[in-house]
C-alpha cells in the first residue's frame, strides 16, 4: 500500500500541488467488483482545499488516472454501518449517497479517522459521523505542536511540518528587522545565535533573582494554611449547631405538609359533596308533582313537565370516578328510578284513557256529518294532546317500552275511529254520486238541495308523494248499474226535461265536484294527523331516507317493535319511516275506499275516469313538492295507478266498440256512431285536460283512438251495401276533419291533414263515379276522334273520316237538347240526395263539384270541335250558362 501511495503522490497529486494524506482500496457495493482508490488530499497552496479523490486504474495500461473529486465541504454524512462489529462497508453522502466496500476494515477506519481530523482542523463543519467507533473520533492536534495531521504518517511529519499563525508572525517580524536575511543567510543565522545567547543569560539571572521571593512566598503560604485550619474548626462547630436547627425545621415542615394535605382533602371532599348535592338533589315540589301532579289541567301538566325534566337531569348527571360506589348515591339513584317508573306508569295510563275517551267522544259527532260530505275535525283533540308533547319526549328518552306501548295503543284506537269516519264519509259520497238514499232509492228530483252546496268546494291542499308501481286491487261495489253510458242517460230522461247529452254533462260535473270534494277533505285530514304525530311523538319528518319500506303493506301491531330492541331504540334509518308506518296503520282504509269510489265512478260512466285522472294527477303532483315519500303521496300515487288503468280500459273499450260496430243493410250509413263518440270524447277531454299535468296520457289515447277510427271507417265503408263506399269515407272523414279543426288538438295535426286528404280524394272519386258520362253518345263519338288523333291523323283531317264527319257529329249533338240534359241532371241530383245524409250537409258541396265536372267535360268537347271541325259552325244545343241555370234551378227546387 505504501508503494501505491508513493506512486499516486508522484504521478497524480504532486503535479496538481496536492499532498496525499490517506488512501483506501474500495469497490462499489452490490455491483461487479472493480477496485479503485479513495484518496484524502490537501492542497499545498493557501487557502488549503481538502478533497476526496477517486482514482482508478486505466484499462490500457498499469498507470492510474484521476476519475472524480469531491470537496470535503460537500460531504454531509459518513456512515460506517456498524460501530461495534468489523464491517468493511461504509457510505459517503455528497450530492447523493455513494456506497463503498473497503478491502479491509483497518483501511476503512484509518480513512474515516483521517476525514474526521481534516474536518476538525480545516473546516470545523458539521459532518455527521454515524455508526463510527468513538475511539476513531479523537480531538484534533493542538495548534503550535509539530504533530502529524493523520497521527500515524511519519513520512508526512518528516517531509513537512506546518507553522502555526504565531510562528509565522514572529518570523515575519524578525525578517523585517534583518533586511539582508534573504541575501546573506549566514549573517542572519549568526545574529540569531547571538541574540539567543543573550536571552539565555537573562533567563538564568531572572531565575536566580526570584529565589528570595520564592522563600517569602512559601512562608506566607504556611501562615495561610494555619488560618485555614482555624476557620475549618469554627465551621465545624457552626455545622453542629445548624444540624439541630435543621432537624427542628424538618419537623416543622413535615407538620405543615400534613396540615396542607388535610386542608386539600377537606376542600376536595367538600367539592365532591357540593357536586352530589347540587346535581343529585330533586326538589320536594318536583317529587310531589311526579307522584301526585294533575295531568288534566294545563298548570299541572306544566309542573309535571318541569319535574320530569329535572328528574332526567338528575339521572343523567355524569358521575365522577368512584361516585357510583357510594351508598348514598346508590340510594338516590334507586329513588330516581322508582320515581321515573311510577310517573311513567301514571303518564301512560292517563294518556291511554285520553285516547279511549277521544274515540268515544269523536264517535258521538259523526251523526252531524252523515248528510254533508265533510270529515270530522280532529284539531281540538290534537290541540289538547299536544300539551303532553314534552312529556312524550321525556317518556321516549327514559322508558321506551311504555312510549312504544302508547304508540301502538294510539294507532289501535285511532285506526278504528278513522275507519268509521272515513267509511261513513265515502258512503255519503257514493250516495251523492249514484243519486240513491241509504236504502237504495232514487232521489225524486234532479236539482240539488242546499245541504249539497258544500260539495262545490274546490280547494287544493299541498302534500304529495311519488307515483309508485304498487296498487291495491280494485274492490267491486254492489251498486246498481244501468249498463252503458248512453242507455243510462236515456233511462233518466223521464225524470226531467233535460236532453240525454245535457244529463250526461250534469252527471259528470256532479261526479267531478264530488270526487274533488273527497280528495280535498282527505288531504287536510291526513296532513293534520301526520303533523300531529310528528309533534306529539317527537318524530322528525325531514330526514334523509337511507332504507326503503313497502308503504302499501299493512303494518301489524308488532312492526314498530322490530325497529327497536327492548327499552333502547336502535339506530333506525329514519324516523320518517316510523311516521309512514303509523299513518299506514291509522289510515289503512283510505286506499281501499278510494279504489271502491273509483270503481263506482267508472261503473256509473266510463268517461268519469278522465275527471278522476286529472284530479288525482293534480293532487299527486302538488303533493310531490312537499314530501315525495309521505303516506299521503304514496297512497295517492297508488290510487293514481288504478285511475290510469281505468282510463286505459275506457280507451280500450271504445276501440273495441269501434271494431264491433254493425251497420244496417237497409238504411244509409251517414255519420258513424263511433265518429260522433270520438267527437264527444275529444270535446269532453279537451275541457277536462286543459292545463292538466297528465296531458301526455291524453295525447297517447288520442293517437290510439284516431287510428282506430280511421281503420273502422275504412272497414264500414268496405262493408256498406246501401251507401257507396266513397260517400261513407267522404262524409265521415269530413266530420273528423271538422272536429279536429275546431278542437285544435296539436298532437293530431298529421291526422287532421290525413282526414282532409281522404275527404277530398273520396269526394272527387264519388263525383266522377256518380256523374259518369251524362252525354254518353257524344262522349263515345269524341273518344273515337281522340283515338284517330292518337293514331297519327291530324286534328283538322279527322272530319274527312267517314264515321267522324260533320254530319255524324250533328246527329249526335241533336240527341242531347237542353231539356234532356236538364232531366238527366235532375235524376242525378235525386240519386246523390239519396246517398248523402242530412247530418253532414254535404249535398250542395257535392252538387257544386258535379257541376264543375260537367262544365269541364263540356269545355273539353267544345275544344275538340274547334280543333277538329274548324269553320264548321257546329255548336252544342246548350251553353255553359244553361248548365249553370239547370244546376241552380234543380238545387232550388229540391
Amino acid at each position: 500500500m505504501t508503494a501505491i501511495k508513493h506512486a499516486l503522490q508522484r504521478d497524480i497529486f504532486t503535479p496538481n500541488d496536492e499532498r496525499l494524506l490517506s488512501i483506501v482500496n474500495v469497490c462499489k457495493a452490490g455491483k461487479k467488483k472493480r477496485n479503485c482508490f479513495l484518496c484524502a488530499t490537501v492542497t499545498t497552496e493557501r487557502p488549503v482545499q481538502v478533497n476526496v479523490v477517486k482514482v482508478k486504474k486505466s484499462d490500457k495500461g498499469d498507470f492510474y488516472k484521476r476519475q472524480t473529486a469531491w470537496g470535503l465541504r460537500d460531504l454531509a454524512v459518513v456512515d460506517a454501518k456498524d460501530a461495534v462489529k468489523e464491517n468493511p462497508e461504509f457510505d459517503l453522502h455528497f450530492d447523493k449517497v455513494y456506497k463503498w466496500v473497503a478491502s479491509s476494515t483497518v483501511e476503512k477506519n484509518t480513512f474515516i479517522s483521517c476525514i474526521w481530523k481534516l474536518n476538525q482542523r480545516y473546516l470545523r463543519k458539521k459532518i455527521d459521523f454515524i455508526n463510527v467507533s468513538s475511539q476513531l473520533l479523537e480531538e484534533s492536534v493542538p495548534s503550535g505542536e509539530n504533530q502529524s495531521v493523520t497521527g500515524g504518517d511519519e513520512e508526512s511529519v518528516d517531509e513537512y511540518q506546518e507553522l502555526n499563525a504565531r510562528e509565522e508572525q514572529d518570523i515575519e517580524i524578525m525578517m523585517e528587522g534583518c533586511e539582508y536575511a534573504i541575501s546573506n543567510a549566514e549573517a542572519f543565522a549568526e545574529k540569531l545565535s547571538r541574540e539567543l545567547q543573550v536571552l539565555d543569560g537573562a533567563n538564568i539571572q531572572s531565575i536566580m533573582a526570584s529565589e528570595k521571593q520564592v522563600n517569602i512566598l512559601m512562608k506566607l503560604l504556611d501562615e495561610a494554611l494555619k488560618e485555614v485550619d482555624q476557620i475549618e474548626l469554627k465551621l465545624s462547630s457552626y455545622e453542629e449547631m445548624l444540624q439541630s436547627v435543621k432537624e427542628q425545621m424538618d419537623q416543622i415542615s413535615e407538620s405543615n405538609h400534613l396540615i396542607h394535605l388535610s386542608n386539600t382533602n377537606n376542600v376536595k371532599l367538600l367539592s365532591e359533596i357540593e357536586f352530589l348535592v347540587n346535581h343529585m338533589d330533586l326538589a320536594k315540589g318536583h317529587i310531589k308533582a311526579l307522584q301526585e301532579g294533575d295531568l288534566t289541567s294545563s298548570r299541572g301538566i306544566e309542573a309535571c313537565t318541569n319535574a320530569a325534566d329535572a328528574l332526567l337531569q338528575c339521572m343523567n348527571v355524569a358521575l365522577r370516578p368512584g361516585h357510583d360506589m357510594l351508598h348514598a348515591v346508590k340510594q338516590q339513584q334507586q329513588r330516581f328510578s322508582d320515581l321515573r317508573e311510577q310517573f311513567a306508569r301514571r303518564l301512560a295510563s292517563h294518556l291511554n284513557s285520553v285516547f279511549v275517551h277521544q274515540g268515544h267522544d269523536q264517535s258521538s259527532t259523526l251523526a252531524q256529518h252523515s248528510v254533508e260530505l265533510t270529515l270530522p275535525n280532529h284539531h281540538p283533540f290534537h290541540r289538547d294532546l299536544l300539551r303532553y308533547a314534552k312529556l312524550m319526549e321525556w317518556l321516549k328518552n327514559t322508558d321506551y317500552g311504555k312510549y312504544e306501548g302508547l304508540t301502538k295503543n294510539y294507532m289501535d284506537y285511532l285506526s278504528r275511529l278513522y275507519e268509521r269516519e272515513i267509511k261513513d264519509f265515502f258512503e255519503v259520497a257514493k250516495i251523492k254520486m249514484t243519486g240513491t238514499t241509504r236504502e237504495g232509492k232514487k232521489f225524486a228530483t234532479l236539482p240539488r238541495k242546499e245541504s249539497a252546496v258544500k260539495q262545490e268546494t274546490e280547494s287544493l291542499h299541498g302534500s304529495s308523494g311519488k307515483l309508485t308501481g304498487s296498487t291495491s286491487s280494485l274492490n267491486k261495489l254492489s251498486v246498481q248499474s244501468s249498463g252503458s253510458r248512453r242507455s243510462q242517460s236515456s233511462s233518466l230522461l223521464d225524470m226531467g226535461n233535460m236532453s240525454a247529452s245535457d244529463l250526461d254533462v250534469a252527471d259528470r260535473t256532479k261526479f267531478d265536484k264530488i270526487f274533488e270534494q273527497v280528495l280535498s277533505e282527505l288531504e287536510p285530514l291526513c296532513l293534520a294527523e301526520q303533523d300531529f304525530i310528528s309533534k306529539f311523538f317527537k318524530l322528525q319528518q325531514h330526514q334523509s331516507i337511507s332504507g326503503t319500506t313497502n308503504e302499501a303493506e299493512e303494518m301489524d301491531g308488532g312492526s314498530l317493535s322490530r325497529s327497536y330492541t327492548s327499552g333502547v331504540p336502535q339506530t333506525i334509518s329514519s324516523e320518517k319511516d316510523m311516521i309512514r308506518q303509523m299513518m299506514t296503520k291509522i289510515f289503512r282504509c283510505i286506499e281501499p275506499e278510494l279504489n271502491n269510489l273509483i270503481a263506482l265512478g267508472d261503473k256509473i260512466d266510463s268517461f268519469n275516469s278522465l275527471y278522476m285522472l286529472v284530479k288525482m294527477s293534480h293532487h299527486v303532483w302538488t303533493a310531490q313538492n312537499v314530501d315525495p315519500a309521505s303516506f299521503l303521496s304514496t297512497t295517492l300515487g297508488n290510487v293514481l295507478v288504478t285511475v290510469k288503468r281505468n282510463f286505459d280500459k275506457c280507451i280500450s273499450n271504445q276501440m273495441k266498440q269501434m271494431d264491433e260496430v254493425k251497420i244496417s243493410k237497409k238504411s244509409k250509413v251517414g255519420i258513424l256512431p263511433f265518429v260522433a263518440e270520438f267527437e264527444e270524447f275529444a270535446a269532453l277531454a279537451e275541457s277536462i285536460f286543459k292545463n292538466a299535468e297528465r296531458r301526455g296520457d291524453l295525447d297517447k289515447a288520442y293517437t290510439k283512438l284516431i287510428r282506430a277510427v280511421f281503420v273502422s271507417v275504412e272497414k264500414v265503408a268496405n262493408e256498406s251495401q246501401k251507401t257507396p263506399r266513397d260517400v261513407v269515407m267522404m262524409e265521415n272523414f269530413h266530420h273528423i276533419f271538422a272536429t279536429l279543426s275546431r278542437l285544435k288538438i296539436s298532437c293530431l295535426e298529421a291526422e287532421k291533414k290525413e282526414a282532409k286528404q281522404k275527404y277530398t280524394d273520396h269526394l272527387q272519386s264519388y263525383v266522377i263515379y256518380s256523374l259518369g258520362q251524362p252525354l254518353e253518345k257524344l262522349n263515345h263519338f269524341f273518344e273515337g276522334v281522340e283515338a284517330r288523333v292518337a293514331q297519327g291523323i291530324r286534328e283538322e283531317e279527322v272530319s274527312y273520316q267517314l264515321a267522324f264527319n260533320k254530319q255524324e257529329l250533328r246527329k249526335v249533338i241533336k240527341e242531347y237538347p237542353g231539356k234532356e240534359v236538364k232531366k238527366g241532371l235532375d235524376n242525378l241530383y235525386k240519386k246523390v240526395d239519396k246517398h248523402l245524409c242530412e247530418e253532414e250537409n254535404l249535398l250542395q258541396v257535392v252538387w257544386h263539384s258535379m257541376q264543375d265536372e260537367f262544365i269541364r267535360q263540356y269545355k273539353h268537347f267544345e275544344g275538340l270541335i274547334a280543333r277538329c271541325y274548324p269553320g264548321s259552325g257546329i255548336t252544342m244545343e246548350f251553353t255553359i250558362q244553361d248548365i249553370l241555370d239547370y244546376c241552380s234551378s234543380i238545387a232550388q227546387s229540391h
